[in-house]
């Protein structure tokens, strides 16, 4: 079948890729991009579940989003519905995805419970705080220094206008006006982690006894810490997470169906939108690529494709 590309984001994981240290290496010559929405142009004989006009993303990492057009098997594919926002399409598969199952699969949440996160201003972290909303979830959303006060202020409103409750900066978190957050709520039973290092290690010391600290990437690129007693006295448990390898373990797709679905209806209720985005001509990619090295970058870089 083939299939014409329409947006294509720029993730972290991307330029992992690229610069050959992260854990899939595709054959050269390759093409970037692990996420990324395409329109179908037409298909096969033998192909009846997809349609000219059918929106698709990929099925796996690796499959080469960043060009305009692709010949592919329609097993490598999954439909998604065409009828929410191109960006929200195009950032559908990694980031809410993730967030989603992180939310889903290593603590039992109820309405009112708390979850702390780092690195909350990232695709992730913003998923993060809109899919816990719209579960009645509390979260302490951490994000790192800002150069001055106006630029922390102005991400501060933006991550609470996504439903987010407090946002506090790693320097805050050793705070006693933070502590005394734990006066009004309960303590956390998850805690997410992209950061690494100390920011893992002063996140963790908050959850609650039998709390679970889920890591997902390694920003700053130091190894997580445990304290032993959290281990022993609190039965605290510390487990990775990757996309990728959820995807590579579904034996069938009903699972990874209903997830796609309720995001979709997330996103039509106005409960999930896509990251703040520039949205950039993919001739113009390597401007793109470098904003996303911007370690103070709070836009997500979307590639569009001409016809």
């Amino acid at each position: 079948m083939s299939v014409r590309m329409l947006a294509a984001p720029i993730n972290p994981a991307d330029i992992n890729m690229i610069q050959g240290v992260y854990p899939i290496k595709p054959p050269l010559p390759a093409v970037g991009g692990n996420e990324g929405v395409g329109e179908v142009v037409s298909v096969g004989l033998q192909v009846s579940d997809l349609q000219p006009g059918d929106w698709v993303i990929p099925a796996d990492s690796g499959w080469g989003t960043w060009r305009t057009h692709a010949v592919c098997p329609a097993s490598e594919l999954r439909k998604i519905p065409n009828d929410i926002p191109l960006e929200a399409a195009a950032t559908l598969a990694v980031n809410p995805c993730t967030a989603y199952r992180m939310l889903s699969d290593f603590q039992h949440l109820q309405p009112g419970d708390t979850i702390v996160q780092n690195g909350a201003n990232s695709g992730v972290g913003q998923a993060v705080i809109q899919i816990a909303a719209a579960r009645g979830l509390v979260t302490i959303n951490v994000v790192r220094n800002r150069p001055d006060r106006s630029s922390y202020f102005e991400l501060e409103m933006y991550l609470k206008g996504l439903g987010g409750h407090y946002v506090i900066t790693e320097e805050g978190l050793r705070r006693q006006d933070f502590r005394d957050i734990f006066k009004r709520l309960p303590r956390p039973k998850l805690a997410l982690n992209c950061v690494g290092g100390k920011s893992a290690t002063e996140i963790l010391r908050h959850l609650e006894t039998g709390g679970t600290m889920v890591t997902y990437g390694g920003m700053s690129r130091q190894p997580v810490t445990v304290p032993t007693g959290s281990l022993i006295f609190q039965d605290i448990k510390v487990v990775g997470y990757w996309m990728t390898q959820w995807n590579k373990r579904q034996t069938d797709s009903q699972e990874s169906s209903e997830m796609l679905s309720t995001l979709c209806d997330y996103v039509r209720q106005g409960k999930l939108q896509a990251p703040s985005n520039v949205q950039v001509p993919i001739s113009d990619y390597m401007a793109a690529i470098n904003s996303t090295r911007d370690a103070f970058s709070t836009k997500k870089q979307i590639l569009t494709m001409s016809s």
